[in-house]
Formats: C-alpha cells, structure tokens, sequence
C-alpha cells in the first residue's frame, strides 16, 4: 500500500528520534565523558592559555576569513615566545641541527654553507650519540650534554657540578613536572610553598597533583622584593592554621610575571629559611640570561649556597633552566635541564625511573642544552646576535615600562630581569560588576578580554598569576619588534582611556 507524504514524514521523524535516542544511549555508554575525568583536571587552570587566549583565537579566524576588525593582526603578549614576535634563531645553533638531522649534508657539494665550526660542533655530537638524534637516549639525557651542562654550572658557580646529577628534560616544565609528582605523595595534606604573582605552571600543578600552594606575597611597593617576615608568615598560616605539611618553596628568579632580580642577601635568607623549615629549594632560574638593570646581576641560587658553607650544609636543591628563553628563544624545540644538588644517590636512582617512563627528552632539545651551554667561542656572528638580542630586550624592556607608567590609572615596576611586566591597572568599582555578569573570573579578565577585542594585542589578566586582593593587574611580554613598540603603546593607551570613560558612569 502506498504511504501518504505525511505517514513518510512521520515515519521519517520517527527513524530521526530513534537514531538520536541510539546516539544519547551510546554517550551515557561512554566511558570517557567530562563528568568521568580527573576532577582535579577539571579545576585545574593555566591563564596564559585561558579565556583571553581562546577569545584571541576567534578573533584569528575572523581576520583570517575577512572580517573587518579594528585591526589587521593579533599581537601576541601573553606568553614568551620570543620567535613569533621575531627574533631570529641563532645561526650557529640552527647549523648544528641542520647537520644532525641531516649528516650528509657535510658531504654534498652545498656543504659549505654550513660554518667549518658547525661541523666540527655536529660531529663531535654524532661520535658520542649512537644511532643519531632519530634515536632514542639515556632516560636521563645524552652524557655528552649532560657533561656540557656540569661543565657550564662549574665555569658560572665556581662551584664543581656532578654529570650524573643533571637531567636533561623537555623543558624546564618538565622537570618541574617531574619534581612535583616525587614530592607530592598524596597520603597527607602536602604544600608547596610559591611566590604571589607567580607563574601558573605552579598553581596548575598543585591543582593536579593535590597540593596546596601556599603562597608568600612579593612586595610590589619595593620591586617585587621576597621579605623573610612574609615567607615565615605563610609557613605558620599553612602549618599551623590549615595542618599543611609544607615540603618544598619555588623562587622564580628572575621573576615571571613580575621581572625582579633577587639580591644575594635576599637569596642568603631564602636558603637559610629552607634549611630551619627543611624544605627543598625550587630554584626556576630561566631567566637568568635577562637581567637588565645596571645594579643588578644574576647569581645562581647554588653558589649562593655554597658559599655560605656550613650554614647551608643540608639545603636540598633544584634548580631549572631552559632553551626557551634568554638570547636563545627556541621554546617550540622542548629543551631544559634540572639539576639536584645535595641529592642521595637513591633518591637519584628514584627519578632515573621515573623520567624512563617517558623514554627520554627529544634529542634535538637536548643537543640544544648543550648549545646554549657550550657556545662557539671566537665566532663574531654569534656574538652579534646574542649581544643584540639581550641589548634589544633591555632597551625595549626600558621603553615600554616607562610608557606605561605615562598612562594614567596604570602603574608599572621596571623589569629587572626576564621578559615581562605586571603594570597595576585602577579600575572603576562597577568593572568588578559587569565583569561577573559578563561571565568572567575577574574584573582585569574582563578587561584583557576587552583589549584583545579594541586592540588585536594578547596580554594576560593578574589573576591568573594570582595577586593581592583588591588589586587588578595584567602581565605582557616585552617581546614586540622594537621599532613597534611606540604603536603599541600608542594603541594601549587609547584603549585604556577609552575604557575608563566608558565604564566611569555605570
């Protein structure tokens, strides 16, 4: 019998509702959902590639298909990543990698391209690297490098430096990581003690892992200066108040997001707080290439150390560095290293095993380590793109803190060191307002939101770092081509005049 058009539609319709009824059983079946995941992951945040970030993105696409938007390009402040804003990799090192990837290369007719000095820095490298960097490593990391690395901390310290205590790591993040998962055993409320503004590879880890960080607050009113008055404060506050068995204390030096350089007396009390409370020192030291200011130097947390002899005879030490940032800038290539100082060998042993989970850290990062710590010497390239980079960051550092503090209602500390500022923003009462109706985690989110939207420029909101409450404030990278910064002031400030008027009558 033939169906009417109305009996075919039902039937249709029918078939639609069964087939959706199928598809909602099958997701109710899933096992992997949003609701079944790691709650932790879940809470978990990383504001550097958050809110701002995603609405950025967007923004991308838009451009990207056409749209007509108050500016042509995103420029990317949130986060250091000096080679997309610009800076060119170093020559050297680029050649050396070209030959490891590439051996055959030292053999073809256009092997002159390539330095007399990259070649012999390639082939030293494969003479010690069984089955080149296609090959999987020690766990620990290539012996060669690590070598190198022992080499650079003896020669920057003075101090001698064991190969076999160095690990090698995709990033400093890693060993971050890696430290993070030995200390936090999760049969105890256990705390990591961490600087307030810090950098939310820390914030997020706790989260994850189940640690409290226990935050000590930096003077913002005295360059971001560490007071040990407030370090034992937020000991007692997380020992005694809330039962917390604190394990360990990150220091950022120089500082992310706040660019201080902490002075050696400073570094003397933070050693000497460590070892009363025996805890295990932190020390993230990627920065320590960028340091700008004329009274100020950097000094490694190990010598500093060291030389106080017997005082700090039972300090327990971690200290990280990376490829990423400094004059060298190759942050997509993964490359870092952590090295344990008063570290028993069976507690060595312990990480061993733990970083053979992975295998091991990308070869190529690895031979990056040993690039950046054992630079060509006599090569004048080299040293022309290095001292330019570091002049550039310094004068650029210099430039833009000094327009932001002619903006009125933001207030900027100069960068010391690293590659950031964290300006204070003053903000109408009624921002805090709106911010919350509109869906966002704080007045300065809502307000980044909003600067990526007028202006195509990507910054960070203070919260995300964490910050004294009450306070708004937003951390930028210095990272812009010179002879832009001027625009990008220029267009801030318009942006930022421009939002007070328009919120100072809500």
């Amino acid at each position: 019998m033939r169906k009417s058009g109305r009996e075919i539609s039902r039937m249709a319709t029918v078939s639609k509702s069964c087939e959706r009824g199928e598809e909602k059983k099958e997701k109710r079946d899933l096992a992997l959902t949003v609701e079944s995941l790691n709650p932790r992951l879940l809470d978990m945040k990383y504001a550097v590639r958050g809110k701002v970030l995603d609405i950025a993105q967007d923004l991308k696409k838009q451009l990207a298909s056409g749209a007509a938007l108050p500016f042509s390009e995103l420029c990317s402040c949130n986060i250091g990543n000096p080679q997309k804003l610009g800076q060119v990799p170093l020559k050297f090192n680029r050649e050396v990698l070209a030959l490891l990837m590439m051996p055959s290369l030292m053999l073809s007719k256009d092997s002159t391209m390539f330095s007399d000095a990259a070649k012999t820095r390639a082939k030293a490298y494969l003479s010690e690297i069984e089955g080149g960097v296609g090959a999987y490593s020690m766990s620990q990391g290539l012996q060669i490098v690590r070598k190198e690395v022992a080499s650079f901390i003896a020669k920057r310290d003075g101090f001698p430096s064991n190969p076999e205590h160095i690990f090698l790591t995709s990033g400093a993040s890693a060993g971050v990581k890696m430290i993070y998962q030995a200390l936090v055993s999760g049969s105890r409320k256990e705390g990591i003690m961490v600087p307030i503004p810090q950098y939310p590879l820390y914030s997020a880890l706790s989260t994850l892992m189940g640690a409290e960080l226990c935050g000590y607050y930096l003077d913002e009113s005295s360059a971001w200066t560490a007071h040990l008055k407030e370090m034992e404060r937020a000991y007692t506050e997380a020992t005694r108040a809330h039962g917390t068995s604190v394990c360990a204390m990150v220091v950022i030096n120089p500082g992310n997001p706040t660019g201080q350089c902490l002075s050696e007396a400073s570094q003397r009390d933070i050693v000497r707080f460590c070892v009363r409370h025996r805890l295990v020192l932190l020390a993230d030291e990627v920065y320590q290439e960028n340091v700008y200011a004329k009274d100020k130097r950097f000094t490694s947390f190990k010598r500093v150390a060291l030389a106080m002899g017997h005082e700090a005879a039972d300090l327990q030490l971690v200290s990280f560095h990376s490829i990423s940032k400094g004059f060298i800038g190759e942050c997509g290539l993964r490359g870092g290293y952590m090295e344990l100082h008063n570290i028993s060998d069976d507690v060595i042993a312990q990480f061993r095993k733990l970083a053979s989970v992975s295998l091991c850290p990308n070869t190529i990062g690895q031979v990056s380590v040993g690039l950046m710590v054992n630079p060509p010497t006599n090569d004048a390239e080299y040293s022309r793109q290095r001292d330019g980079t570091l002049a550039s960051l310094k004068r650029r550092a210099e430039k833009l803190a000094g327009a932001l503090n002619d903006i009125d209602g933001i207030s900027c500390n100069d960068a010391e060191g690293a590659m950031y500022l964290f300006p204070k923003i003053q903000l109408p009462e009624c921002v805090s307002r709106i911010a919350k109706e509109k869906g966002y985690a704080s007045a300065d989110e809502y307000y980044c939101a909003e600067v990526v939207r007028s202006t195509g420029i990507v910054v960070v909101p203070g919260s995300g770092f964490k910050q004294v409450r009450g306070t708004f404030h937003f951390r930028t990278t210095f990272l812009p081509p010179e002879e832009r910064i001027d625009g990008f002031v220029k267009v801030f400030g318009d942006f930022h005049r421009s939002f007070l008027r328009a919120h100072e009558s809500k």
